[in-house]
């Protein structure tokens, strides 16, 4: 059974694909697993209490497992409850390819889309910049996510996150002519792209020490002073200097990690942009996992707040 067709209180198989496990210990210190699964519609949580050292090593990140149990929900989270476990038999499903979410739209029309809209920046020193950095990251930005956990924590999220802000702008700057467009692409085509160095890539994906010690908005800042320097470009050039301003103000608020609030329209509406799409795309996920009549898991990135799915028809037609 798919994660998104289990119904409450209702005991299900299947095989499924082990996200995250962590051994933790219960108040009379016994080790007991800390279970993550998925498949390619959802995931969903769950806890060996048997934990013994033989389970501790067959059932680790990264492998598929045959699970029976309950679908049940406490404090508003889907878990799976009176647990089983065990690995494949031969013939039996076990590569975990086949259970990972997938991307809404195909990797290569997202390529596509991005490359020809590359040509639609008419500033020749931003589309410069892009072409050489999409040049030396493209295997990881197309593969990677654009999160560990949050938004678009999917193989190739970080690509399609871009992409769908690629279309809001492009909307956007025809409502308001006022914005420049070439600007709004070239910024929202760089803002994330050093999630490749944050991260150490689509599989089990963690965070790299230079992630953890400096982070994607320093680091991308980095990668377009090297390109600088190599295309022999005058970093003091206005132009430039407000393609940097615009990535290095996306978060919006300095405790979010931008070293500068946005200071231009166009750095503005990205921000905007990328906070509509990252959070259309937290509350898609926890919906998704949850029935009509049903409260999501809270959701810490969007002030800790739990949302409900409408029992409605017209809801879920829409």
């Amino acid at each position: 059974m798919k994660i998104n067709q289990m119904k409450k209180d209702e005991f299900f198989e299947g095989f499924y694909l082990i996200k995250t496990a962590e051994v933790r210990q219960t108040r009379a210190g016994k080790d007991y697993l800390a279970l993550t699964f998925q498949d390619e519609t959802g995931e969903i949580e769950g806890k060996l209490w048997d934990a013994q050292p033989g389970k501790i090593k067959d059932f680790t990140a990264g492998t598929v497992v045959h699970m029976q149990g309950r679908r049940e929900v406490y404090n508003n989270t889907p878990q799976v409850n009176q647990l089983v476990l065990r690995l494949p038999k031969a013939g039996e499903p076990n590569d975990p390819a086949d259970f990972k979410e997938k991307p809404p739209v195909d990797v290569k029309d997202t390529k596509d889309y991005l490359n020809q809209m590359i040509f639609l920046i008419e500033n020749a020193t931003w589309q410069r910049i892009v072409r050489a950095l999409y040049s030396k990251y493209e295997k990881e930005f197309y593969s990677y996510p654009a999160a560990k956990t949050n938004h678009h924590a999917f193989y190739s999220g970080l690509s399609f996150h871009t992409a769908t802000m690629v279309r809001f702008a492009d909307k956007i700057g025809d409502i308001y002519p006022q914005l420049n467009k070439s600007l709004l692409f070239a910024g929202i085509m760089l803002h994330d792209l050093a999630k490749v160095i944050e991260l150490t890539g689509p599989d089990n994906t963690g965070y790299t020490v230079r992630g953890n010690l400096i982070g994607h908005i320093s680091l991308i800042d980095e990668e377009i002073t090297m390109v600088l320097m190599e295309l022999g470009i005058d970093d003091s050039l206005e132009e430039v200097i407000v393609l940097r301003h615009v990535i290095l103000s996306h978060h919006g608020l300095l405790e979010y990690g931008s070293p500068v609030r946005p200071q231009i329209m166009e750095a503005e509406i990205l921000h905007m942009i990328d906070n509509i799409d990252a959070e259309m795309m937290m509350m898609l996920s926890a919906l998704d996992k949850v029935g009509p009549g049903e409260m999501t898991n809270r959701i810490f990135a969007m002030e800790n707040r739990a949302f409900y799915k409408p029992n409605l028809d017209w809801w879920q037609l829409g």
